[in-house]
């Protein structure tokens, strides 16, 4: 059994003072009520913002942020497979605290050894104005997150211990029981939204899945640590009523990865269309920039051929996502905005050609 709440409901006035005050986020004194309300759009974790009240006014922060299990069991079961609640626990315990990217403090966290539960109390950072897919972004807000993703491949990039690091990689078997369960996933997503995605588009679903036991096999020769869901959704703009441009949380698909999939995923299936081809060579740029200021040498040059291939992920985690996590309206135009967005960038600059070439020479 779990020794920690493992849904809102189980958090207690008790437990949650006495992680408060472990983590030195509360002074003496004691909570005399607690009420909480869902937060946020996440489909494989519950997350919810506790109002407290204390029996000395300033004993400790007015709300508090706590993530939980999907209680949804497919979306559960699916994150629990793909090793996301450990990775995201695991972030904010060991990594976290060593980026200078926006994460939310963490006061207390808790982990079953299946991977199935767990809980993390994080400081609120509202009020914020949260990223929305389906809205789209101003190109202010671009920025700001692509400097988050400097920020966060910079420290990392090439680090000698990421292929040491145990909650970094692949649960082992995942990558056979991904290349198995693509091709169902592929179907239900071309089941559900043949006519709604164009044409052409389908077609990079199609060929991606063609050549999907490639894909995920492929080694990156540079990786870093990736957020691997780096979307508008996981983006909180104006954090803590402005005092902070840009926070970025939900880290459960974190991993070792070549950088170039982050940034193109944001630029793909993150921003759209619209403004990704008004200010695609500016962002690229920016975060060029950013990389080189920290030492890493980035040039447009240097990245486009790994650019052009990481803009399948966008693909891939639409198409996946949509068949194994719970179905609900938002989900399903969540998933045609982030399939039409990547499909449109892969269209754009041949990912499919970059992946025949990653397969064909190894160079991935």
């Amino acid at each position: 059994m779990a020794l920690f709440p493992a849904t809102a409901d189980a958090v207690s006035p008790a437990w949650l003072e006495s992680r408060l005050k472990a983590s030195g986020a509360m002074s003496d004194g004691h909570i005399v009520a607690l009420s909480h309300v869902p937060i946020g759009t996440g489909q494989v974790g519950d997350t919810a913002r506790f109002t407290i009240d204390y029996d000395r006014p300033g004993a400790g922060p007015a709300t508090v942020a706590g993530k939980f299990a999907a209680a949804d069991p497919t979306s559960r079961s699916t994150a629990a497979m793909l090793g996301l609640y450990a990775r995201e626990v695991h972030f904010y315990r060991e990594l976290a605290p060593r980026l200078a990217v926006r994460t939310p403090q963490v006061y207390a966290s808790g982990l079953d050894d299946d991977g199935a539960s767990f809980v993390l109390l994080f400081e609120d950072l509202g009020p914020a104005r949260g990223g929305n897919q389906l809205q789209g972004c101003t190109i202010a807000d671009a920025r700001h997150a692509v400097r988050q993703a400097a920020a966060l491949h910079a420290p990392t990039f090439c680090a000698p211990w990421l292929r040491d690091a145990a909650w970094l990689q692949p649960v082992p078997g995942l990558l056979d029981r991904l290349t198995t369960l693509y091709p169902q996933a592929h179907g239900v997503f071309r089941d559900r939204y043949d006519g709604l995605l164009a044409p052409e588009l389908m077609a990079v679903c199609d060929a991606l899945c063609a050549d999907i036991a490639g894909y995920y096999a492929r080694d990156p020769a540079q990786r870093a640590v990736c957020h691997g869901d780096f979307r508008l959704d996981n983006m909180l703009f104006d954090a803590r009523d402005g005092a902070d441009p840009i926070a970025v949380v939900d880290w459960q698909t974190a991993g070792a990865d070549c950088p170039l999939k982050d940034l193109a995923y944001f630029l793909g299936c993150g921003i759209g269309s619209t403004v990704r081809r008004a200010h695609e060579d500016e962002l690229i740029a920016l975060y060029c920039e950013d990389m080189a200021r920290a030492g890493v040498a980035f040039t447009r040059d240097a990245i486009w051929y790994r650019y052009r291939l990481g803009a399948l992920h966008g693909v891939a985690t639409a198409v996946f996502s949509a068949a194994f996590v719970v179905r609900t309206d938002r989900g399903d135009a969540n998933f045609l905005s982030m399939a039409r967005n990547a499909c449109e960038l892969a269209l754009d600059h041949d990912s499919v050609g970059a992946l025949k070439t990653c397969l064909e020479t190894g160079s991935c």
